[in-house]
C-alpha cells in the first residue's frame, strides 16, 4: 500500500517532467537548425576518449524483486564492453554503492538516501559534478543507466548518452526536420545556449532519475504483492496441516480412552 501510494506520486511526477524535456528538446533542436553560423557550446564537444563515466542509477532499499540486480547485471555488461578502458563510476542509490564497493572499480562519487524520492537539490549537486568533470577534461564521455518507465508491471532498462550531447531533434518526425524555422536571436545564438544548455542537463538527469524511482515503486508493489500472496497461501497451508494434526491427536486420544473402558469391562 505504501508502494501504490508512492507509485502515483511518481507517476504524476513523470506526467509533469516529461513534456517539459521533450519540448525543451525540440525548441534547442529548432534553435539549433537556425543557427547559420554553427554552435560551439562545450556540451557539444567530442574529443578523444581517454576516460569513460558511468552513471548507475539503483535504489536505496530493497524489497523490489529484480529491480537491482538487473541494473547491476546491465552494468557489468557495460563494463566488460570497455574494461580495458579508464572507466569511474558515479552512484545513485545505495544498492549499487553496496556492490561496487567491493569491486575493483573506481568510484568517483555517489549520491545515496534518496528513499525513492525526487530530492531536486541532490539532483542539481550531481548534474553539477558530472558537467563540471566533463568541462574540465577530467572525463570525455559520460553514460547513464536508469530504468525506463513503462507500466506499473513493466520497465525497460537504457544506457543512454549523457555528455557529450549528440543529437537534440526532440524525436521530430522527417517533415518536421525539413521545415524552414527563421528564428531572430537576441542577442546570439551562443548566448541562448550558454543559458538553456545547463537547464537541459538537470532536466535529462531529472527525467532519469524521476522514470527510475517510478519503476522502483512499481517493482516493490509487485513484489510485496507477490510476497503477501504466497505468505497467505503459505498461511492457509500450515493452518491445514496444523488442523489435520490436532485432529489426528484428539482421534488417538478417543481411539486410547474408548479401549481403556472397553479393557476394563472385559
Amino acid at each position: 500500500m505504501v508502494a501504490a501510494a508512492k507509485l502515483r506520486k511518481a507517476q504524476m511526477r513523470i506526467m509533469q517532467v516529461r513534456p517539459y524535456s521533450e519540448k525543451l528538446s525540440t525548441i534547442l533542436s529548432h534553435l539549433s537548425e537556425a543557427a547559420t553560423n554553427g554552435l560551439a557550446h562545450p556540451f557539444f564537444e567530442k574529443r578523444e576518449v581517454k576516460k569513460r563515466t558511468l552513471v548507475l542509477v539503483t535504489s536505496d532499499r530493497g524489497f523490489c524483486g529484480s529491480f537491482n540486480s538487473n541494473l547491476i547485471r546491465r552494468a557489468n555488461n557495460w563494463l566488460a564492453d570497455k574494461k580495458e578502458e579508464n572507466i569511474e563510476l558515479v552512484l545513485v542509490g545505495k544498492k549499487g554503492l553496496d556492490f561496487y564497493k567491493r569491486r575493483p572499480w573506481h568510484i568517483a562519487e555517489s549520491f545515496l538516501d534518496w528513499s525513492g524520492n525526487l530530492d531536486y537539490a541532490k539532483a542539481r549537486s550531481l548534474v553539477d559534478l558530472l558537467t563540471g568533470r566533463f568541462l574540465d577534461g577530467e572525463t570525455d564521455e559520460i553514460s547513464v543507466i536508469y530504468t525506463q518507465f513503462l507500466s506499473t508491471a513493466r520497465y525497460q532498462i537504457v544506457d543512454v548518452p549523457y555528455l557529450p550531447v549528440e543529437s537534440l531533434d526532440g524525436g521530430q518526425k522527417e517533415e518536421e526536420k525539413k521545415s524552414h524555422f527563421d528564428y531572430i536571436f537576441e542577442p546570439s545564438p551562443e548566448a541562448i545556449f550558454t543559458d538553456i544548455m545547463p537547464k537541459y542537463a538537470l532536466t535529462k538527469m531529472i527525467t532519469a532519475l524521476a522514470d527510475s524511482f517510478a519503476s522502483e515503486h512499481g517493482t516493490r508493489m509487485m513484489a510485496m504483492g507477490s510476497a503477501t500472496k504466497n505468505a497467505g497461501e503459505m498461511i492457509d497451508a500450515l493452518t491445514l496441516q496444523y488442523n489435520k494434526a490436532r485432529q489426528a491427536a484428539i482421534t488417538k486420544e478417543l481411539l486410547e480412552i474408548v479401549s481403556g473402558a472397553e479393557a476394563l469391562k472385559g
